[in-house]
């Protein structure tokens, strides 16, 4: 009862200092520009709380509404205990954002916070010089050729022993897969073994269910998530602090994934130190890479964490939501079969790293779909000084500055009136896949951020979605279950909600031969 009536008090001196704090505000803002920032409606002390929760289940939808009807696209909002939010999906705000001003939004405390207890320092998660010197080492790994012919190696092991008998095995029994969690636990076999290098098995359907690592991870993920998304912060804050509800259930999650990443660390510098012969010749995962480089275990904990997390479900996601938009569109996947076969020779050459970069249509495919189904739907900023965004929008010290994807794959003024269409040549100068790929702005389309934060692993992320999908489609069809529009869910990346249910049939065009990596 105490610890209720103490959380009934904290919550009362917040709310009074939230009024206070409003008040101030409001005096501020009569200082500001003339140039109007709209969003939801706000209220004193509430803030937008009301729409917020009458919007709870559509946020994405909600957001992109409020910001197709901003002149600016920039839209302002005000949340119960929370910092000012600018939403925008103005191209020229992004810009300014990731790399004109970049100094001056950083990630900042209130993001680092909410995935500080996963990724603690790591990459993702830090700024200033702590940022940029893990920056300039993981530069330096994922640059190198080894790595790139390490990941085909690891892909060709994977999709042929056990992604491929797999969904073999499901056309032959007329099984109902759900792809998405197929892919998902594909991806984390191939993140875990390029990363830590290390086997979880999640592709091994016949264990009872899947390793404590993954279903950790899983959960830790899923509340951090949630911790973004609360329309009060000070709810989780509390829990957290209490040790009660999901912030329990993270804490005790996390101790699986720190335990068991650290034990794998462990293991891996001890068979490091006992072959000296060839302690320095390393062409393998990054996890050995960093420990021969001398780093400390926490340091390397928290990078490997953040890499597990970056490769896992942005890709996996990415290619669920093409395959389904491919079962809609027939014409595209017989395209995309075009392109492969062409450039293999139909089977006289293999899928190797230098054969998938040249697959332009199937990039424009992945690049399309991730427009309208972004792995990451929304990231955010906080300003360190009081700025002035490009579209004339102000910026106070301390506030959040949220560049927001999926929104911007949806505006008309970005792609036009077709945008909610799936038309992969919209990244070429020709039609069906002619002409060059059109060099289309990072800050338009800032799917893998953009500036000095431009994700590292993008062009790996295509390879390995290339490779799949590519052996994929060669080999197989698949019927979705249920015909209805799938509801997208922004956790800390975008899923089906669901799942992806679909039958496996075998491809019947001849096209199933086996494809050798080198």
């Amino acid at each position: 009862m105490f610890i209720f009536l103490l959380a009934f008090i904290s919550l009362g001196f917040f709310l009074l200092s939230s009024f206070f704090s409003f008040i101030l505000q409001i005096h501020h803002d009569c200082r500001k520009s003339s140039t109007s920032t709209h969003g939801p409606p706000s209220y004193p002390i509430l803030g937008c709380l009301i729409s917020f929760y009458k919007n709870r289940r559509r946020l994405l939808d909600w957001y992109t509404d409020l910001l197709s009807k901003s002149p600016t696209q920039t839209i302002e909002v005000r949340r119960l205990g929370a910092r000012r939010t600018l939403v925008t999906a103005n191209p020229a705000n992004v810009e300014y954002v990731l790399r004109t001003n970049f100094n001056n939004f950083p990630k900042g405390k209130p993001f680092t916070e909410i995935l500080g207890d996963l990724l603690g320092f790591g990459i993702f998660n830090v700024d200033g010089e702590l940022w940029a010197t893990q920056r300039k080492l993981a530069s330096h790994e994922f640059s190198t050729k080894s790595l790139r012919e390490f990941l085909v190696k690891v892909l060709e092991d994977e999709v042929d022993h056990r992604l491929v008998p797999l969904l073999e095995e499901a056309a032959e029994s007329g099984k109902i897969l759900d792809l998405q969690e197929i892919l998902r636990r594909f991806a984390f076999d191939t993140i875990c073994k390029v990363s830590l290098g290390t086997d979880p098995c999640c592709l091994d359907l016949s264990r009872p269910e899947p390793p404590p690592l993954v279903k950790a991870f899983d959960r830790a993920s899923e509340i951090s998530a949630m911790r973004s998304m609360a329309p009060v912060f000070l709810v989780w804050k509390i829990k957290r602090a209490l040790n009660i509800g999901s912030e329990k259930k993270l804490k005790e999650a996390l101790s699986v994934v720190h335990g068991s990443v650290a034990e794998i660390i462990r293991n891996k510098k001890r068979i490091l130190e006992e072959d000296q012969e060839n302690m320095y010749k390393c062409d393998g995962d990054l996890l050995s890479r960093l420990l021969l480089a001398g780093h400390d275990e926490e340091v390397v904990r928290d990078m490997v964490i953040s890499f597990i997390m970056a490769g896992r479900d942005t890709t996996s996601s990415a290619m669920t939501w093409l395959f389904w938009l491919l079962s809609k569109y027939p014409a595209q996947k017989q395209l995309i079969l075009n392109e492969v076969n062409s450039a293999l020779d139909n089977g006289e050459k293999p899928l190797d790293f230098e054969t998938l970069k040249d697959m332009r249509f199937l990039k424009a495919c992945l690049c399309e779909s991730m427009r309208l189904y972004p792995p990451v739907a929304w990231d955010s900023k906080h300003a360190l000084a009081d700025d002035t965004l490009p579209d004339g929008t102000s910026v106070r010290k301390g506030d959040r500055v949220t560049f927001f994807p999926y929104g911007m794959g949806r505006m008309e003024e970005l792609w036009g009136k077709d945008r909610f269409e799936f038309k992969p040549d919209r990244w070429f100068d020709g039609i069906n896949g002619s002409g060059e790929l059109k060099l289309v702005s990072p800050y338009k389309f800032p799917v893998f951020q953009a500036g000095p934060r431009v994700c590292l692993g993008k062009e790996m992320a295509f390879i390995q979605m290339k490779y799949v999908v590519a052996t994929i489609l060669r080999r197989f069809e698949f019927s979705p279950v249920c015909e209805n529009q799938p509801a997208f869910v922004p956790l800390l990346t975008g899923h089906m909600v669901g799942g992806f249910n679909v039958m496996v049939r075998k491809n019947s065009g001849g096209c199933g031969e086996p494809m050798v990596g080198t």
